[in-house]
């Protein structure tokens, strides 16, 4: 049976390891060959091992044994250059055709309040978190409007991007951000039949939240934000915010634009 996304070409932003893996198998399951791209090197503000050149590898090997095909790059989703580079040199490899985008590159950090946080740790932040997210959509539209085949374009936001949490205002500031490009998009993207819609998951069972300096931040009794989700587990698995990106770049929900989706296990209810 043919998958959901048979003969449709995913674009996926920090695919080396994480959510972005995730998002790239899933996309490719269901019949998508991907473009991915990842820095694969550590930014200098963030505390905690980011992924490697070894693991965007192990991204490409997982999605060719789908016998799906993938262009994989290294590339910095605050070079724009680059970005479009990939993306450019993806579409021209894969028929000439970008259906999906599932921008999904991120970075976490804390600060004691949102008064401390130094100009490295905003500006770092904020390029990554929002900025990123701009160009990786200002490199994929006009490719996606020239295949004049429509589209989803899925921007990964956070609980942070719906509710304020102390000591990660950079985080919140971006992920907030991100809500108001997609709503944007979406509205100007809708005579193409583009679809713009944003994922906001709670804690993910991910290289970037299961390490010793996110474990010793969530530790810190002056972390004033409840956690704690309403249904019965600590996190969700990658693969549940990469279902909530097939189901939304899936002719399932064809008329499904604009949105906030949660994939959060009801921590916004809390």
């Amino acid at each position: 049976m043919s998958g959901r996304l048979e003969g449709k070409v995913a674009l996926v932003s920090g695919a080396a390891r994480g959510q972005g893996r995730s998002h790239a198998l899933r996309l490719a399951q269901e019949g998508a060959d991907i473009i991915a791209f990842d820095v694969v090197r550590q930014l200098s503000t963030v505390k905690y091992p980011m992924a490697t050149s070894e693991d965007l590898k192990e991204t490409v090997r997982q999605v060719e044994e789908l016998d799906r095909r993938i262009v994989a790059r290294e590339a910095d989703v605050r070079d724009l250059a680059a970005v479009q580079a990939v993306v450019d040199e993806g579409v021209r490899e894969l028929g000439g055709r970008l259906d999906v985008v599932a921008a999904n590159a991120g970075i976490a950090g804390f600060a004691d309040n949102t008064w401390s946080i130094t100009e490295d740790e905003w500006d770092e932040m904020l390029a990554v978190n929002l900025t990123g997210v701009w160009k990786t959509v200002r490199a994929a539209v006009p490719a996606m409007i020239a295949a004049g085949n429509g589209g989803a374009i899925v921007l990964t936001s956070s609980t942070a991007g719906i509710k304020g949490m102390t000591q990660i205002a950079h985080y919140v500031a971006a992920k907030h951000g991100v809500v108001g490009l997609m709503r944007t998009l979406a509205n100007e993207l809708a005579p193409h039949s583009i679809r713009v819609n944003t994922v906001h998951p709670t804690g993910v069972n991910t290289p970037m939240v299961v390490n010793d300096y996110v474990a010793s931040q969530l530790g810190n009794p002056e972390f004033s934000v409840n956690m704690q989700n309403a249904l019965p587990v600590e996190m969700v698995e990658p693969v549940d915010i990469s279902n909530a990106i097939v189901w939304l770049a899936s002719d399932e929900a064809r008329y499904v634009t604009g949105v906030t989706l949660p994939v959060d296990a009801g921590f916004l209810q809390k």
